[in-house]
């Protein structure tokens, strides 16, 4: 396989006059802009019933609202609401709303959508991802007004302004909520206008937004590129004017030494984790979970397959996280102990397993150093490489023995107390430490608890946690308002100008 910068040098000297392009293209564009991305929303454009991530990087905060808006620096700041009070038991919310807004196609925004969208994801059969934690803890939603919306919790949450930024949460129209998936409508600054499948998603300019004087572009195209040296060459040639979560780490120092890119290094939610399943035999035995762990090298995997970006992780949160506790030395690489832990255990060796992997490098690269390392313990990793549409039909449904992942949405260690997740976790000495930190509403207890939480996690191995995984935003200098960090996965494309 020809090197990365063989195929760009080539790429360049075919175009001839490539050097120049970004600018020439900056140029040109001067109110629309193209943005790569690694993986095409799957299944589709709904954020409130499928948990892609990449969802979210399209259609959240451009086309699609919520009450309260989450800042690239994690600060939570009004959106569809205007404001809010909280009871003294942090149990009651009521939501003052923004007047005169409309959906996309017309409708007016009042206190019916909220009470119907939140009523929508609480409902049995809901596939939102944040129905467990977020929605099934909310006892009535009302509407006592078009412009007031109280919202009744059955355990107080004090993330739950945190969780209404979340894309889960965003608010849609009776109307047009069914075809959400293929035709989102919104009451943001864009409007979805196509998507060419397998290649681009196309939003333009909503002329009637409440803002719409301080939103700079009139178009917007999001292009899929997976493969990193694809990622260079579009770059290269201003095919792309920008990449917010730019995933050709070993091309990196090329874009920070020309003068006409800028290049942003940040943090993410991102927990990459290899997720174990825990319903599989000899998963379920908590020795071979650690077993695992203790084969993998976080160092080693960092540097082959990150260029040495990330920080190592020990459990299920990242160092930006508030009450984040560090709980790497709890399953520290250890090859000895990992045989030794397999032996205890029983396992006949050696082991065979499947790893799959979804196309991000991170996992592509990184399951190729994992397969290596597990090899040196007796673990015989088969590498099953899947697209993402696969990975969400088959892997997170529960049918995998390994993987590798990167969660990024933010405070999820919910999902490990619910038994059903692709996790296959069920504890109740878990269930019970979450229920307390749901309820606790003193500052230290809470903190105290989110520590206890991370420790089950780590003591349990229900996953080999690895590392926090990275942002690097790429794109023409010329071109501002990128995100170089993500507390959620959006873009803020109402941000967006050329200098």
């Amino acid at each position: 396989m020809p090197s990365i910068r063989l195929i760009v040098s080539a790429f360049a000297v075919c175009l001839g006059a490539s050097l120049a392009s970004p600018e020439a293209t900056a140029q040109a564009r001067k109110d629309s802009v193209v943005l790569g991305m690694v993986l095409e929303p799957a299944p589709g454009l709904d954020p409130t019933v499928a948990p892609a991530a990449a969802i979210g990087e399209v259609v959240h905060l451009s086309v699609l609202e919520g009450l309260t808006k989450i800042n690239m620096d994690g600060k939570i700041t009004p959106l569809l609401a205007e404001s809010w009070t909280i009871d003294p038991d942090g149990k009651v919310y009521t939501f003052k709303l923004r007047k005169g807004v409309k959906f996309h196609d017309g409708e007016a925004f009042d206190a019916s959508d909220v009470k119907f969208s939140f009523e929508r994801a609480k409902a049995p059969g809901s596939t939102n991802k944040a129905k467990k934690a977020v929605f099934d803890n909310i006892s009535s939603v009302s509407a006592p007004d078009p412009a007031t919306v109280i919202v009744v919790l059955n355990n107080a949450d004090g993330n739950f302004l945190f969780r209404m930024g979340e894309n889960t949460a965003v608010i849609l129209d009776p109307k047009s909520a069914p075809t959400t998936a293929t035709k989102p409508v919104g009451t943001g600054p864009f409007k979805f206008d196509s998507w060419a499948k397998g290649s681009a998603i196309t939003l333009s300019k909503n002329d009637q937004y409440r803002d719409a004087p301080k939103v700079a572009m009139k178009k917007v195209t999001f292009r899929f590129i997976n493969d990193p040296a694809a990622q260079v060459a579009a770059l290269l040639a201003g095919d792309i004017d920008g990449m917010p979560r730019y995933g050709a780490l070993e091309s990196l120092k090329q874009f920070q030494n020309d003068p006409r890119f800028s290049v942003a290094v940040g943090g993410t939610e991102g927990k990459t984790i290899m997720t174990i399943n825990n319903k599989r035999k000899p998963f379920d035995d908590v020795r071979v979970r650690r077993a695992l762990a203790a084969a993998i090298d976080r160092k080693a995997l960092i540097d082959g397959a990150q260029e040495g970006f990330g920080v190592p992780i020990g459990s299920h949160m990242v160092p930006s996280d508030a009450g984040y506790v560090d709980l790497t030395g709890v399953n520290p690489y250890n090859p000895e102990k990992a045989k030794a832990l397999l032996k205890e255990a029983g396992v006949a060796m050696p082991l065979n397993v499947t790893l799959t992997l979804p196309p991000p490098a991170y996992a592509r690269k990184g399951g190729e150093i994992i397969a290596s390392q597990l090899a040196k313990v007796g673990v015989m990793a088969k590498i099953e490489n899947v697209e993402w549409a696969q990975w969400l039909s088959g892997t997170f449904k529960g049918n995998y023995d390994l993987t590798v992942i990167s969660h990024v949405e933010p405070l999820d260690f919910d999902r490990y107390a619910d038994p059903s997740y692709y996790y296959g976790y069920d504890s109740k000495a878990y269930r019970d430490l979450f229920a307390a930190y749901n309820s606790a509403t003193d500052p230290k207890g809470r903190l105290k608890l989110l520590g206890d939480i991370q420790r089950q996690l780590a003591t349990d191995s229900v996953a080999a946690y690895l590392f926090q995984l990275p942002q690097f935003a790429v794109g023409n200098k010329k071109l501002k308002g990128m995100w170089s960090s993500s507390p959620i996965f959006a873009n803020d494309l109402g941000a967006l100008t050329w200098q």
